[in-house]
């Protein structure tokens, strides 16, 4: 386990109710400068996997990237790694529908004025859109589930709903299949065609 990884974990302890001993002697020990509040492990996967392409070690940089487990409790970790707690610089990536929870947690953290970034609808839609729904098939057998997507496809809720959608739902449909498929896809984009806003994220910190 790396020094960041560490981190990591002794930060979503510490948010789970248990102490924030680790967490601060962690914070002041290494060189950790920017908490990245992500919804959830896809996105995590996401990130990662961007960074990755780009040749940085985004830990190395100083930079945190957690999962928060929801946007609800984005509050609580803002104001455990912003200003009111470790002082670390914050940004993020959320959802449309979940602005509203990212934006009150990070003006109460006193973070107003730092970015966080918003996908239409989810990040995986947005990496479905630049990708194109072709593309992305290629990718889905190539990962050995194209037969377990045409069963999905087959399947009466699925009629009527544009091939996009469909794909969508489909990332959702097996335990850690998003998280997967949130590296995959994400390797496959071409440098030039990165959702607007995994990059801007990413070139935020």
């Amino acid at each position: 386990m790396t020094d960041m990884e560490a981190f990591r974990d002794a930060v979503t302890a510490w948010a789970t109710g248990g102490p924030g001993d680790l967490a601060h002697e962690l914070a002041g020990r290494l060189p950790v400068r920017t908490a990245v509040l992500l919804e959830g492990p896809s996105d995590v996967a996401a990130v990662d996997a961007l960074a990755r392409s780009r040749g940085r070690n985004l830990a190395a940089e100083g930079v945190c990237v957690l999962s928060i487990g929801g946007a609800m409790s984005v509050g609580h970790y803002a104001g455990l790694l912003g200003s009111p707690g470790l002082g670390l610089r914050l940004t993020g990536l959320c959802d449309e529908a979940e602005r509203p929870y990212y934006a009150r947690g990070f003006e109460r953290a006193g973070a107003a004025e730092q970015n966080f970034f918003v996908c239409a609808a989810d990040l995986e839609d947005e990496l479905i859109h630049v990708l194109g729904v072709t593309r992305v098939e290629e990718l889905v057998g190539a990962e050995g589930d194209l037969r377990a997507l045409k069963t999905f496809l087959r399947q009466p809720a699925q009629r009527g709903r544009a091939p996009q959608q469909q794909f969508r739902r489909f990332l959702g449909t097996k335990k850690g299949r998003k998280i997967h498929y949130g590296r995959v896809l994400t390797e496959a984009l071409d440098p030039e065609r990165v959702p607007a806003p995994l990059d801007g994220l990413l070139s935020s910190v």
